[in-house]
């Protein structure tokens, strides 16, 4: 079982989504509408980054969560 990353930034307004280690990041390519594409050497798609995300507080929380791994089963 692998773990889906979810960072947020709440001062720069960017949630960043890792499906695979962020250290194996070797180029970034933007996508358009304010997504950046994280890419490892051989070229395959390791998570991205959305710009311009802000995530509304609630009377349960002042602030957003920061860190999140989600765990991912597959069947295969």
């Amino acid at each position: 079982m692998s773990k889906i990353k979810m960072y947020y930034d709440e001062k720069g307004k960017t949630l960043s989504v890792w499906f695979d280690d962020p250290k194996k990041e070797v180029v970034s390519e933007e996508a358009g509408d304010g997504v950046i594409l994280s890419k490892d050497k051989k070229g395959k798609v390791i998570g991205f980054e959305k710009l311009y995300v802000d995530f509304p507080r609630t009377k349960f929380s002042k602030k957003p969560q920061k860190v999140l791994e989600v765990p991912v089963y597959s069947w295969q």
